[in-house]
């Protein structure tokens, strides 16, 4: 009886400890995006270049972006600075130069704390209306 009584004890305890450890485990910053594409559809040239990409840090620990990179010149982003704490909502902001004519098929690369990087695709086309 004391042996049985001892065994329950030790799978009570031991179940204890893995229900522990299994709350305490944290899945750290994760960026989770409205969308990953922005389309500008057809614009006209020197329309309003700005649009914006929405995110939330979905994790359980504060977000930081380190880096937001445009696939060229013509295509800058600007990121919040400082971390993003669990659950809270922000921006990235894209600048396209409609001056350019043509179809728009550009990428912006986003860096953070949370992993790999995620890269964010901006398309559409801009067309010159003046004959």
């Amino acid at each position: 009886m004391k042996a049985i009584f001892t065994l329950i004890i030790a799978l009570s305890f031991g179940t204890g400890i893995l229900f522990a450890q299994e709350n305490s485990e944290s899945t750290g910053p994760e960026i989770t995006f409205e969308s990953t594409t922005v389309d500008y559809g057809t614009i006209e040239r020197g329309s309003d270049g700005n649009r914006v990409f929405k995110f939330t840090n979905t994790g359980d620990k504060p977000l930081i972006i380190t880096n937001t990179r445009g696939s060229c010149g013509c295509t800058v982003p600007r990121h919040p600075q400082g971390a993003i704490l669990p659950g809270e909502s922000e921006e990235i902001e894209v600048r396209y130069d409609t001056n350019r004519l043509g179809r728009i098929n550009k990428s912006v690369t986003v860096s953070t704390n949370a992993g790999s990087p995620v890269r964010l695709q901006i398309t559409g086309e801009v067309i010159n209306t003046e004959n």
